[in-house]
């Protein structure tokens, strides 16, 4: 590439830091043409180009990305110590290409409407409303609980393998997708990352690559957590960026799938978010509330916490530093840390609705 294409695209990489900085102004615009605009076709048309693939493309493409870049540093090494400016403007160009394909193919969505909004939903929720919501989930998660493993101190096991998990992902979202038709997940592109321990050490369930708009998830984690970890990569991939909403739309997936599996997953991962908020809010009124929760949902708690637990190491802080870093600059201003919203969309979406 020439160096004078070099200079424009670098160029160009600020120009797109300014627009970005700015766009945030702007979520109506950014909903309306973007999130159920033009990434509905970019992000169907990448699902039928690598949704086919037993194995997930995105993970290679990353993997030769890296040995590229391996390669052109020591190709390179002479010219990046004589020719610093020159290096600089390859460095600089190569930026403005993956900023701008990174933003058109998926990360517009950073900065669409809140979903709330949209939903037109109440934002925030009392104490009391909380402590309902919950006493309601608790009863339901027990029920379920209890129907499937038949005894109220033993944790559920799922008999499906990965795969199959996999394949009824698109089943909640249908059902979903009859009061949010915006919701339809067809088709589906859902992979086991070829990555997952290297996930697992640094503490993520999967993500979503933008550039191939494959849901990656951890083939680590348990079949338990498994359908609501795949249905909040499902909504990532549907344009819901924001970990938060993703993490709601995935437990309602989860919830709206026939499968008692599914439900039993997408309603205690509610629960879970909901004791976490309680607790925060009201320690004493936890403290005796989560004694009326089975001990085998307990247990599939601990079974997950343990899961993370043995995987602990010093790096694993600044992985998740980095990518709370990563979500704030990118329009999310609570990070990873945003259990109240999660759970405010909950409390109210589920507000005249039975569970």
């Amino acid at each position: 590439m020439r160096k004078n294409k070099k200079l424009a695209l670098v160029i160009f990489f600020g120009i797109q830091l300014l627009f970005i900085s700015q766009l945030k102004h702007f979520p109506e615009f950014v909903e309306q043409f973007y999130s159920n605009g033009l990434y509905v076709f970019i992000s169907k048309a990448m699902r039928y180009t690598f949704g086919w693939l037993p194995f997930s493309g995105g993970d290679v493409l990353y993997t030769l990305a890296g040995l590229y870049a391996i390669r052109w540093l020591i190709v390179n090494l002479k010219r990046i110590i004589n020719d610093t400016v020159s290096w600089l403007l390859d460095i600089g160009a190569m930026l403005s290409i993956a900023y701008f394909s990174f933003h058109i193919l998926w990360a517009f969505n950073y900065y669409r409407q809140p979903l709330y909004k949209s939903l037109n939903i109440e934002a925030d929720y009392s104490t009391e409303q909380l402590i309902a919501f919950t006493e309601r989930l608790i009863k339901k998660s027990n029920s379920l609980q209890l129907q499937l493993a038949k005894n109220d101190t033993i944790k559920v096991i799922s008999p499906y393998t990965k795969t199959q998990i996999f394949d009824k992902v698109k089943d909640g979202y249908q059902t979903l997708s009859k009061e949010y038709p915006h919701l339809e997940y067809q088709p589906k592109s859902i992979k086991k990352s070829i990555y997952s321990l290297p996930l697992t050490y640094m503490g993520f369930s999967g993500y979503i690559n933008p550039f191939t708009n494959e849901a990656q998830v951890n083939g680590l984690i348990s079949t338990y957590k498994f359908p609501t970890t795949s249905c909040h990569e499902a909504a990532h991939q549907l344009g819901y960026a924001a970990e938060n909403e993703a993490n709601f739309i995935g437990s309602l997936a989860a919830i709206q799938n026939e499968d008692l599996y599914f439900k039993y997953s997408g309603y205690t991962f509610a629960l879970q978010y909901c004791l976490a908020e309680l607790f925060r809010r009201n320690p004493e009124f936890y403290n005796t509330i989560i004694l009326t929760v089975h001990k085998g949902i307990v247990k599939n708690y601990q079974e997950s916490r343990e899961f993370w637990m043995a995987y602990e190491n010093p790096l694993e802080p600044v992985f998740e530093k980095t990518f709370d870093n990563f979500l704030k600059a990118n329009n999310q201003s609570d990070g990873m840390k945003s259990y109240s919203y999660v759970v405010a969309l909950l409390v109210n979406y589920y507000d005249d609705k039975e569970l």
